[in-house]
């Protein structure tokens, strides 16, 4: 450590022990503690003064996580807000006025405001730049009709991030705007998908003459495109490379096979070991992009962590299966229901399973990963693509 570095750690150490001394996280409300770590830039180090950080290198971000765990402090709610703190508030820190920070960080990070995502469209899963949403300009404000879908938490979002086509006149990519965009308002109607597991963690958000100021909107008009990409880039790497070792689906197994010897085959020992140690060669690669996007915003790279977190995750999840033999093929609760968070490693094996699959779809399919990593980071050359300079309203539909 430089001794610069050495200077901000023990300028960080203050800091978080001041916040202590003046918030008891013993006695303090966990969201008047949040916001109090909020104002004295401790929430993202990174972030701009007056924003909730202090214009350092993320690097230095897990020490402050750590030394506030260490005090009992409450952290974040990444359960229930995770789109707002890992694809919202990044992309409202690299695109956002002065006054959109200050209006939408802090309650993002408080939870008071938690976001969902209006991206992904009936007829523009994969192909996000085909979105249809339609926004149209009157005076101050735009007028948006359409419809999104898979859209996790959208029942108990208060805000969401929205790709809508402002200008249908150019190419597909080029007339896209990007809003922040209030659940509350009229015109926003949020209907659940019933998935394979019996719950309804995903929605269909019906948009009709929502009016949207222009002052939530991310970024100039028509960059949309580039806005979302950075939404896309940091939700990767945020699902890719997240887990603690012996984390997500890999730790359930590996608890079984300690805990319950009689389910243990010798013949798949050697299975388990391999799904280990990929799981570790995950987790510390993820390690190292980390290290490496803390300077800066993630780039195509996290579509390669996201790529291997799907695939291993599912194949994990059907040796979870084999595992527990018979009493795996059980899933105790197939009940309709709305879960207030995503939990990709709850209850059981058939319902691990059985969630594993939309792995390899949310947050970008595999095939569109591939694509990503084929062209963007190992340069190979790109598909061919027809629509790729025609204006949008002439696109076959």
């Amino acid at each position: 450590m430089t001794t610069d570095e050495q200077t901000i750690s023990r300028d960080l150490t203050e800091r978080v022990r001041a916040l202590i001394a003046q918030h008891d996280p013993n006695v303090t409300d966990p969201q008047e503690f949040l916001g109090a770590r909020f104002d004295a830039g401790l929430a993202w180090v990174n972030f701009p003064q007056g924003h909730g950080g202090l214009g350092l290198p993320q690097s230095f971000q897990s020490q402050v996580n750590a030394e506030l765990a260490g005090a009992g402090a409450p952290g974040p709610d990444s359960g229930r807000n995770g789109i707002g703190l890992g694809m919202a508030a990044p992309t409202i820190a690299a695109f956002g006025t002065e006054e959109q920070k200050r209006r939408f960080l802090r309650p993002l990070w408080t939870a008071e405001h938690v976001y969902c995502q209006l991206f992904s469209e009936p007829g523009a899963g994969s192909d996000l730049a085909a979105v249809a949403t339609r926004a149209v300009r009157d005076g101050d404000e735009w007028i948006v009709n359409g419809q999104k879908v898979w859209t996790s938490g959208a029942q108990n979002a208060h805000m969401a991030i929205l790709v809508a086509r402002t200008d249908p006149s150019v190419s597909k990519h080029a007339g896209l705007s990007y809003f922040l965009c209030d659940m509350s308002d009229p015109g926003v109607d949020v209907r659940p998908l019933r998935q394979i597991t019996g719950e309804a963690e995903f929605n269909e958000v019906f948009l009709s003459d929502v009016r949207i100021p222009d002052a939530h909107r991310l970024g100039a008009e028509g960059e949309g495109w580039r806005v979302a990409t950075t939404t896309l880039n940091n939700e990767r790497v945020a699902i890719g490379s997240g887990a603690p070792r012996e984390g997500g689906m890999i730790g359930k197994v590996a608890a079984a096979w300690r805990d319950q010897p009689e389910l243990r085959v010798p013949a798949m020992h050697d299975e388990l070991i391999r799904l280990w140690v990929e799981a570790e060669v995950a987790r510390l690669t993820g390690q190292r992009l980390r290290q490496k996007l803390a300077a800066g915003q993630p780039g195509p790279e996290g579509s390669g962590m996201k790529l291997a977190f799907a695939g291993l995750a599912q194949t994990i999840s059907g040796f979870d299966i084999e595992l527990h033999g018979e009493s795996g093929l059980r899933y105790e609760d197939w009940t309709m229901c709305r879960p207030d968070h995503v939990d990709f490693t709850g209850r059981d094996p058939g319902y691990r399973y059985l969630r594993a699959k939309g792995n390899s779809i949310e947050g970008g399919t595999s095939e569109i990963l591939r694509n990503v990593i084929a062209e963007r980071v190992l340069g190979l050359p790109p598909e061919h693509r027809v629509d790729k300079n025609i204006a949008w309203k002439d696109l076959p539909r």
